[in-house]
């Protein structure tokens, strides 16, 4: 596609450099250099596919600043031909370095302490390309079931990836969910916490990307840190100093893992069916 005039025309400065960075399954990814020194990153996708998504992307990173997180500061977002246009602050990545991991545990936390008097959010967004339902209710096992496992499990059997043995044992895990995970204030989450979504930047301090934004149980954003690991795990001791876990909280690490296994499972395939089998024999 040629975007370089629609992108001169919304930032009102002659382009001197796009260079495509990766951008994952969804988006194709630019970093732009502009006449004006200047530097931003350009994210687009097809506005019918993805309905709304970068209007929903910035609430969530404005969501996230307003919170006390670092996150690339939102420039525009917009809409031209078939296409929706996301640009961000551009941000020197680095490396991890002296207290950096600290700095996480502190911003999670301090994200974390933000809470509301029901689980959910004002609008749904997506996590992934999937959509992602934030309907309010004020009790997160409800939420949890319907909000997020029920859809991807009909997602899933639709496309003939989960059978019926499997659907008896989610419902024996539903029934059981009560006395698994204990209660809590609902907490805002940045809700697709897995390693590719935090990065550092070149003075070593963390910054949260590509949120799937509500307010959950915060344990959710804490196990997703283990999915394909990637944090060092030096960030839980100043966590739990600002936000204790509750007592168990690693033995219930599959649990919440299961509805980003299911994303998996409806995005990528039957690769990812043993990890919830292996969950549902444990707890259902």
């Amino acid at each position: 596609m040629e975007f370089e005039d629609v992108i001169e025309k919304w930032l009102e400065a002659p382009l001197l450099e796009v260079r495509p960075l990766s951008g994952g399954d969804i988006n194709q990814v630019f970093r732009l250099r502009l006449a004006n020194s200047k530097e931003f990153v350009l994210k687009l996708n097809s506005k019918d596919r993805y309905p709304g998504m970068f209007e929903k992307e910035s609430a969530g990173l404005r969501l996230l600043r307003s919170a006390g997180c670092r996150v690339p500061g939102v420039e525009l977002t917009f809409e031209e031909g078939a296409h929706q246009f996301l640009i961000l602050e551009y941000m020197e990545e680095g490396r991890p370095k002296g207290i950096s991991w600290e700095l996480f545990g502190r911003q999670l936390a301090t994200l974390h302490l933000q809470t509301n008097d029901a689980f959910g959010l004002d609008h749904n967004n997506y996590i992934g390309s999937l959509d992602q339902m934030n309907g309010k209710m004020e009790n997160w096992i409800e939420f949890f079931i319907s909000n997020r496992l029920e859809p991807l499990i009909r997602k899933a059997k639709g496309r003939n990836l989960l059978e019926g043995k499997h659907l008896e044992a989610f419902e024996s895990l539903f029934s059981r969910l009560p006395e698994l995970i204990p209660q809590e204030v609902p907490s805002l989450l940045h809700g697709d916490l897995w390693s590719g979504n935090l990065m550092f930047d070149k003075l070593g301090e963390p910054v949260f990307i590509d949120p799937a934004i509500y307010f959950g149980h915060r344990e959710v954003d804490i196990a997703m840190t283990r999915m394909f690991g990637g944090f060092n795990e030096s960030f839980l001791v100043t966590y739990n100093e600002i936000r204790p876990l509750e007592k168990g909280w690693e033995e219930r690490i599959e649990l919440h893992n299961l509805y980003p296994t299911l994303v998996h499972l409806v995005l990528f395939g039957s690769s990812y069916l043993s990890g919830i089998e292996r969950t549902l024999r444990r707890f259902a």
